[in-house]
C-alpha cells in the first residue's frame, strides 16, 4: 500500500489572511482553528452522498515569524475547471494574487504569487 498525500502544511505570517485567500481560490472552507493555525479543505460532503474522485488534501497555514525570502522548493499548480485560464488569472488577481517572475519564460502556464509570496501555477488546460 502506498501513502496519501492528505495535507500540504504552510508556514507564512498571516495564517487566517492566507486561509482566507486560499479557501476562494479553491472553493475550500475553514475546517479548524487552533493555536494560531488554521485547516482549510473541501467542502463537507452531504451525508450519504459520495465524492467523487479522490478527496483533495487540506491545507493548514501555522504561523512563523520569519518571513519568506527564496523561490518556493513546492508549489501548487491549479487547473481552472469552468474558465479559461486568463479569465482565472483575473480573478485570482482580484482576490489579492499578483504575477511572479521566477525565470519561466515564455510557457503556456501563468505562474503567480499569493498574498505571501508563495508561487502557484495556473496551468492553460481545463481539467473537470
Amino acid at each position: 500500500m502506498a501513502s496519501r498525500f492528505t495535507e500540504l502544511a504552510i508556514d507564512c505570517a498571516d495564517p487566517g489572511g492566507l486561509a482566507r485567500f486560499w479557501c476562494a481560490v479553491l472553493g475550500y472552507e475553514v475546517r479548524g482553528e487552533d493555536d494560531g493555525v488554521v485547516t482549510i479543505g473541501a467542502p463537507e460532503v452531504p451525508e450519504g452522498r459520495r465524492r467523487p474522485g479522490p478527496v483533495p488534501p487540506e491545507l493548514t497555514f501555522a504561523p512563523v515569524p520569519e518571513g519568506k525570502t527564496v523561490k518556493n522548493r513546492l508549489h501548487i499548480d491549479l487547473n481552472p475547471t469552468d474558465r479559461e485560464q486568463g479569465e482565472e488569472v483575473r480573478r485570482l488577481l482580484d482576490l489579492g494574487a499578483r504575477y511572479a517572475d521566477v525565470g519561466q519564460g515564455d510557457e503556456s502556464w501563468v505562474v503567480l504569487a499569493d498574498p505571501e509570496g508563495n508561487e502557484f501555477c495556473v496551468l492553460a488546460g481545463r481539467h473537470p
